[in-house]
Formats: structure tokens, sequence, C-alpha cells
């Protein structure tokens, strides 16, 4: 019987199927791995699920070589200390607020300035593209995943309605990031330094006053049960980080590495954080619809009250990045660029 020609379907056939067993062969010889995935708020947040089907893909595209595991409510370490655990590897995955520890990421800060994200899923895409340039170096001590942010957040008090910025004088606030903690000293109030899941906790004590938070976790964690007036005016986000140790990613091989990588994308941070992004939003009518609480609008002229008394963290900002050896008006422009092109902008 004649050789059948090199070229011919079959043997091509043949030969794509060899290099897909040779590659699934290859995984499946690999290490595997059981990825431990921390974060601080509680099983029943939206990002609980969302971290689950994260860690999901990443086992089915390893072929069962990296598992995980998702512990919530601090499990592992603090809220505060969520950026060491992925450094020191105490934690594979990690649900990072770099707003926690004031002056340590000040390029990433500009993403905490009031009244410049207006859209929180534009946002998201925005942050993400911006930060990749920055965070090799602003957040070197770790595998940056990606950059998420919270649907935008205002003000939830206990006893006084906060309506102009002179409001905040001699107040004691929970702010929800290091720019809101330094606005609320600028306007003469008081920070109190507590965790998202301490909010509640802190306000019932009567510790805290205020506190800056989106709309859904307001009911979610309890804290409508501490508060009663609610303004109804987006006035800032919060930023995320998903960051992965470097010792785990560096002991991987390099198609492991590859399934990692294929899960620290922009697309992976917006599928991530939209369902927690739609959570917060439906938290507005149901807050509404509780006895006992009011939700006020801003005129016109209290909104021009509230942008001028944000300006001097705009200032504030710039002053640190350009400590930090950043260019603060490149940077800015290229943030706001990244926000117009997702018309994600204030």
């Amino acid at each position: 019987m004649p050789a059948r020609p090199s070229n011919h379907p079959f043997a091509a056939a043949l030969a794509a199927a060899g290099l897909l067993i040779a590659a699934s062969g290859a995984l499946a010889q690999d290490k595997t791995f059981e990825l431990k995935l921390s974060h601080w708020v509680p099983p029943t947040h939206p990002l609980q699920k969302a971290m689950e089907e994260w860690g999901a893909s990443i086992e089915k595209a390893s072929n069962g070589t990296i598992k995980s595991k998702v512990f919530p409510s601090q499990q592992l370490g603090k809220a505060f200390d969520h950026y060491d655990m992925a450094r020191d590897g105490i934690a594979d995955l990690t649900y990072v607020n770099p707003g926690y520890q004031p002056g340590r990421f000040p390029i990433i800060a500009a993403g905490e300035l009031p009244f410049l994200v207006g859209d929180a899923k534009g946002g998201i895409r925005a942050v993400d593209t911006w930060y990749r340039k920055y965070a090799p170096t602003e957040m070197k001590d770790v595998k940056y995943c990606f950059s998420f942010i919270l649907d935008p957040l205002t003000w939830h008090s206990s006893k006084k309605k906060i309506v102009v910025p002179g409001d905040i004088k001699g107040m004691k606030v929970r702010p929800s990031q290091a720019t809101v903690a330094a606005w609320v000293t600028l306007l003469g109030g008081t920070n109190v330094q507590a965790s998202a899941t301490e909010v509640r906790d802190v306000m019932e004590k009567g510790v805290a006053e205020a506190v800056t938070f989106p709309w859904g976790s307001v009911p979610l964690l309890g804290v409508d049960k501490v508060t009663k007036y609610h303004m109804d005016a987006p006035l800032h986000t919060v930023t995320f980080q998903w960051l992965m140790s470097p010792r785990t990613y560096a002991a991987m091989s390099a198609a492991q590495k590859k399934v990692i990588d294929d899960h620290c994308t922009t697309e992976w941070a917006v599928k991530l954080a939209t369902p927690w992004v739609d959570f917060e939003a439906d938290g507005r009518p149901k807050i509404k619809a509780e006895a006992g609480h009011e939700v006020y609008g801003l005129t016109p002229e209290q909104l021009a009250e509230w942008r001028k008394a944000a300006e001097p963290m705009q200032q504030k900002w710039a002053e640190n990045a350009r400590k930090a050896g950043a260019d603060p008006d490149k940077v800015m422009t290229a943030l706001k660029d990244a926000l117009k092109k997702q018309n994600a902008l204030y």
C-alpha cells in the first residue's frame, strides 16, 4: 500500500491531536496547587461567588492542576493586611483596598478622588487598563492580577443630615479610603479607622456617626440599623486590586502561568466585579423603601460646594504622586483619557 502523503488532511489532524495530547499531558504532569483566595467581606457578599467562579475557571483551564478555596471574613488576616499577605505568601491571592494604607500607593490613589469616576462598569475597564502601566513599580512586591472599583459611594449618617461640606465639622467619620480620610480632616471631622465589616459596630457604639458607603452594602452589613440619613449623590469610588503571591506564581510551570495570566485581564476584572456593581446599585431603592430612613438629594449649588471642597484633595494627590517620582499631570491625563474612552468620567 503506498505511503500516505505527509500533507494529507488525515496526517495534519493526527499531528494536531498529538500536540493537544502533549499539551494536556504537560498540564497533567504539573505540580498541583491548592490556592488560598482571601477576602475580608462576609461569604454572603457578591465577591464570594465571583471569586469562586474565577477559581473554578482556572481549575478547568489548568486541567485540575490549579485548585482553589475562598477564605472570607478576614479568616487569614485583617483587611488592612491583605497586600502584605500576598507579598509574604500568607494567602495566594488577596483582595486589597490600597486606600486602607494612606500614602503607601500614591498613584492608584488617583482613582479615589471625589468627582472623578461617574460610572462603575466603564470605570472598572478604564482604571485597570490605566493602572497596568504603574502597578509593576508601585506594587512590585506582588504579582498584579487586576484592579476594579466600587459603584460610587455617598454619605450615610446616624444623627445629623449631611448636606454641605461644613456639616462634617466636629463629626466622627469612618472613611472608605485614604483620600476621603484626608478630606474629612480638611473639613474638620475626626476619622475612625474600621474595615467595612466593622462599620455597624463602631456606629452602634457611637464611635462613628457617619460613613461613606455604597448603597447595597448598607443593608448587607447591617449599617441600615445604625443610620437614618442618606445623601443621594455619587461622591467618589474606591479602587481594589486582586493580587497574587509572587512565590506561588514563580513555582508554577509555564503552562500554569499562562492560565493565571489569562485570568488576570481587564475582561476578568469586569467579569468579577460587575455582579457587585449591580448589587450595590440595587441597594438604593431598598434603602428608600425602608421605614425610618431619609434619602435626600442636593441642589446644584450644594453639589458645586462639595466639588469646590474636594479641590484640595486633587492638589494633595498631585504632591504625593510627585514625591513618588511620577508626573501627576501625565498620570491624571492618562486616567481621564481612559475614563473618557469608556464614558465613565464624572
